[in-house]
């Protein structure tokens, strides 16, 4: 894969069509508030467009630049899902068996009945579950649950000091907001799934991810620090207050939003530079660029492969992007609101029936997004890769939901 921008028509697409995102995306950044954006496209494993708009640190002057720095936040989730499914291609686990059968903690865990006694798992909790999002585990950021404040109360999602192993132990004392299986609910089972990896692989999560994928990957600007040379590179941080903020919930998010707060805001307590050996998650915590996250959906794209060499099996990708949620628990629910169309497989939403999400796509579209509107999706059937990078803590703006409408018109075959 080449990042050099190839010729749009050569691959089936418009040239004046696509340059149709720019005043789109510099409207954003001159009139509603996001300070910087990147923005990417590939098309049969070809990049057509690849755009930066405003700025890399606003105060500063410095531009939005093609190795503009990012904190992916939750675009960390698809990468470390697939990390553990390529432990699943070695025959170490099948997706049903129990998470407490490796991390035997989680044996012991109780489920916050709705009378408020703790009562036992109906059923055990399963890789599977943690990798879909249906454990019973939540956030600390929900308002939804009484389980949230106990995770709030536990710092279990902004004590950056505390490994991985460490945290983990400590959810597992905590109970369970609902019984395993019997509800969709956004929660740290990917960070679980980073502690699978741990124990099945006998090394840490962040040395399995440079050596399975970043290293054959090329992807030499992604990791859970940056070095002290490259922090120049690394984007400010703008918006709504910190989401995984010490005490603070989606209500206060909403509070925030609607009074009109729009700030540069220091998240360096929450999500370090420096220090990539303790510091290491599975549902937040890399940081990337957008040329290296290209290049992870890419080998996506591609049913597992990029320049020549095989990441990951076909048919293991096939299995991660199918839907894996019953009939009864859809659509799902993202902070109350209903993911129409969507189901979700291991890692990332897939879509079922397009005209329900109300934009455009193909039925088997999958992808994720990062709570600081990082964003990006792999379309198989039309060979499309898309991909939004900013740096603005999550709010009412969809500057990606206009980016994906303004890549599917430019398809000119």
């Amino acid at each position: 894969m080449s990042s050099n921008v190839a010729s749009p028509g050569a691959v089936g697409m418009s040239s004046s069509r696509l340059a149709r995102i720019a005043p789109v995306m510099e409207s954003y950044v001159a009139e509603r508030g996001v300070v910087g954006i990147s923005t990417m496209i590939s098309r049969r494993g070809e990049i057509v467009h690849a755009e930066q708009f405003g700025f890399q640190d606003e105060e500063a002057g410095t531009p939005m630049a093609p190795d503009t720095i990012f904190r992916i936040y939750s675009m960390t989730k698809p990468i470390v899902s697939t990390a553990l499914m390529l432990l699943h291609e070695e025959g170490a686990f099948q997706l049903e068996q129990p998470v407490a059968q490796f991390l035997p903690a989680f044996g012991a865990t109780k489920v916050l009945a709705d009378d408020g006694s703790l009562v036992d798992q109906a059923r055990p909790m399963q890789i599977r579950d943690v990798l879909s999002h249906t454990s019973g585990l939540t956030y600390d950021f929900m308002a939804d649950t009484a389980v949230a404040q106990m995770y709030r109360d536990a710092r279990i999602m902004n004590d950056a000091t505390r490994p991985l192993d460490v945290l983990i132990d400590e959810l597992a004392t905590l109970p369970l907001a609902f019984q395993p299986g019997s509800r969709w609910h956004y929660s740290v089972g990917i960070d679980v799934a980073a502690r699978l990896i741990e124990v099945l692989a006998g090394q840490s999560v962040g040395d399995f991810l440079r050596e399975r994928l970043f290293d054959p990957l090329g992807m030499d600007d992604t990791g859970f620090g940056v070095p002290d040379a490259e922090l120049g590179r690394v984007s400010a941080m703008y918006g709504l207050p910190d989401l995984v903020g010490e005490n603070y919930s989606a209500i206060q998010l909403m509070e925030a939003a609607f009074s009109g707060f729009n700030e540069r805001i220091d998240v360096s307590a929450t999500y370090p530079t420096s220090t990539p050996d303790v510091f290491q998650r599975g549902g937040l915590g890399l940081f990337s660029t957008a040329a290296d996250y290209m290049r992870f959906a890419q080998m996506l794209a591609n049913a597992g492969t990029l320049d020549g060499e095989r990441i990951v099996g076909r048919k293991t990708l096939e299995l991660m992007h199918a839907n894996h949620l019953p009939p009864e628990l859809l659509p799902y629910e993202l902070l109350g609101l209903p993911v129409l169309g969507m189901g979700f497989g291991l890692g990332s939403r897939v879509m079922l029936d397009v005209a329900q999400t109300a934009g455009p796509g193909s039925v088997g579209e999958y992808g994720w997004a990062g709570a600081a509107k990082t964003y990006y999706w792999v379309d198989p059937a039309e060979e499309l890769v898309g991909l939004f990078m900013s740096q603005y803590m999550t709010g009412m703006l969809l500057p990606e939901r206009d980016f994906r409408s303004l890549v599917y018109q430019a398809i000119d075959d």
